[in-house]
């Protein structure tokens, strides 16, 4: 990890995660590995890893598993997530716009597999959003 990027214990711990669920990917025709680690308000951590489809559009991705499990739970407030990726790569358009939904402050955690790439939030990431107050004439 880059020491100029020190993370608190509870954001460490969601990299841990997100470092073991990325081993679970099911990813045969990119072999692009994804794992996310979602921290409730409540302390509470759901992991996602991305699973592809011989059909493309129908493959979903670690942050929308992640999310969708939360939520499946019934949470609906978060503080951070954590993705890991090989390379370090940033959280797709779609899953940006789909934490947006339920934490447009969510802070995004990206590494690769040794350390953090960077920390940033969303709205930082997807500025001037669609939102619900998007939809209100």
């Amino acid at each position: 990890m880059d020491p100029e990027l020190e993370l608190p214990a509870e954001y460490a711990k969601l990299v841990d995660a997100a470092r073991d669920v990325r081993q679970r990917a099911y990813v045969p025709y990119s072999n692009y590995a994804v794992g996310a680690a979602l921290l409730a308000e409540d302390g509470q951590i759901f992991t996602g890893c991305n699973v592809e489809n011989a059909s493309y559009p129908a493959t979903i991705c670690a942050e929308r598993v992640a999310m969708t499990k939360a939520v499946s739970e019934g949470q609906r407030r978060f503080k951070a997530i954590a993705v890991v990726t090989a390379t370090g790569g940033m959280p797709c358009g779609i899953c940006r716009q789909f934490m947006n939904e339920f934490a447009p402050e969510l802070m995004v955690i990206v590494a690769d597999l040794e350390r953090v790439n960077d920390i940033v939030s969303l709205a930082t990431l997807f500025p001037a959003s669609f939102n619900a107050q998007s939809l209100e004439e």
